[in-house]
């Protein structure tokens, strides 16, 4: 058995992302990294975008090998977790048990997989290990249908439509985005994937894939050779829930991202928390909000903080040459505003809860900061802002 420490269970940004804060705030003691992929961590999201032009796996690794040895952090690649004993904590591997003073899960997510016929002759985009296979699909000319209308459709159908390939995006809702953009930049959006050569269908689910193609709900048929499956995720919470840990949309945390286990954490796409500024629980798919995360956690850790989570959380897309960024998190209820030029604020009860920006990373920041405030943010607020950063 191990000298008990914090092990870190997922490679991913947020993972990675608490065993380095682990070391940055001071804690001694041991930590180890258990990762399921082979090789070292590396960034996930240039993998539906600039990976596929570039296609250099070296250029993703987030850490070299030396960086573990150097602060004496322990790295299990191509390693699964088979259970969890709380009672004794330890985790357990097909290799053994290793014992835990804390543990932090970072399970991460994978695809969704709807109920359409023949889904298995669709590709994948989660790992680096599927962006080769895209890539080498990609190769020669083809007609790709994407399934699913997100950010990760979106991005490759931008990508694979600068590499030269016929694209066919395909998207259940009667627009793009749908959880996490104003119906105005979905418009928005639509119109750009328009203009660069993609065919849309929206309002209309997959209900089945074969080898010509994608057929529609209301019998429309999609010819394609090549099927994309980005229809979004669901979270990877099968260890904490056979562990005995408490589920809701995710592995759900308190204010200071501790599971129903006190000595459990957990961080990322695979929990759900208090939303600092509404209450509700939400789950956030974003790399800022897992390393932000993570080091919330490793400072409760280290040091003993109890200061709860209060990141304003923000999101980016690159589409071709546009850079959308969102600043804040607006619920369903959530109205739009144009402020100026393009610029959208989604505003609600408590007043400007997110504000959605193209290619204008300078009224972002500004969003971010008046967002990360006590005081809740009017549409004034957001207006004088914009105003003067055009200024």
């Amino acid at each position: 058995m191990s000298r008990p420490g914090v092990i870190i269970v997922g490679a991913g940004q947020g993972g990675l992302q608490a065993a380095i804060s682990l070391r940055q705030e001071g804690y001694a003691g041991p930590v180890t990294l258990i990762g399921a992929e082979p090789g070292l961590p590396y960034q996930r999201p240039p993998l539906s975008k600039a990976y596929l032009a570039e296609g250099d796996p070296a250029a993703l690794t987030l850490r070299p090998e030396s960086f573990f040895a150097s602060k004496d952090i322990t790295y299990l690649p191509s390693t699964m977790v088979e259970a969890i004993d709380r009672a004794a904590r330890q985790v357990i591997l097909p290799s053994g048990r290793l014992d835990y003073d804390r543990l932090i899960l970072a399970t991460g997510t994978r695809n969704l997989r709807p109920p359409i016929a023949g889904l298995e002759r669709a590709l994948d985009l989660r790992t680096l290990a599927d962006a080769g296979r895209l890539r080498e699909v990609l190769a020669s000319p083809r007609r790709v249908a994407v399934i699913g209308g997100g950010f990760i459709g979106l991005e490759f159908a931008a990508a694979a439509r600068k590499l030269g390939h016929q694209v066919a995006l395909i998207e259940a809702a009667d627009r793009l985005m749908a959880r996490v953009v104003s119906p105005l930049m979905s418009r928005y959006f639509a119109m750009l994937h328009h203009d660069w050569g993609t065919e849309i269908h929206l309002g209309q689910p997959a209900v089945a894939v074969d080898d010509t193609g994608v057929t529609l709900a209301d019998g429309a048929h999609v010819a394609a050779d090549t099927v994309l499956l980005a229809a979004g995720v669901c979270p990877n919470t099968e260890l904490a829930a056979e562990a005995g840990l408490q589920i809701e949309n995710g592995i759900r945390l308190d204010a200071q991202l501790r599971t129903s286990d006190t000595a459990i954490f957990a961080l990322g796409d695979c929990a759900s928390f208090p939303d600092p500024r509404t209450g509700r629980r939400v789950r956030l798919e974003s790399v800022q909000a897992a390393t932000d995360h993570a080091r919330l956690i490793a400072a409760q850790i280290a040091k003993g903080t109890e200061a709860p989570y209060a990141a304003v959380p923000w999101f980016w897309s690159d589409q071709g040459d546009r850079k959308l960024q969102i600043a804040g998190l607006a619920g369903p209820d959530a109205t739009e505003e144009i402020v100026v030029d393009g610029i959208v604020a989604r505003v609600d009860d408590l007043g400007v809860a997110a504000l959605e920006t193209v290619n204008n990373a300078g009224a972002h920041m500004k969003a971010r900061r008046l967002l990360a405030g006590h005081a809740p943010v009017s549409l004034d607020d957001i207006r004088a802002a914009v105003l003067k950063t055009a200024a």
